[in-house]
């Protein structure tokens, strides 16, 4: 299964947003610095996800994200 994922790193709270079924806005604290804004919004989609593998398809440097969620 994909899903979309719009980051808006350097935030002050950290909050998450399901839009719709596939769609999920997230706020996150870290910097979009050597890849830290991606692992943290891996890490937080492991724990709306639990028991899957989360893998970034495409939007590594990009606000628009898409992941694969592994079953």
């Amino acid at each position: 299964m994909h899903i979309k994922v719009k980051v808006f790193p350097d935030s002050k709270k950290e909050v998450v947003r399901k839009e719709r079924e596939d769609t999920f806005t997230v706020y996150i604290r870290e910097p979009p610095l050597a890849g830290q804004a991606n692992k943290r919004v891996t890490q937080i989609l492991q724990e709306l996800f639990p028991n899957t593998r989360i893998r970034l398809v495409s939007g590594h440097g990009k606000q628009n994200k898409v992941f694969e969620i592994i079953q």
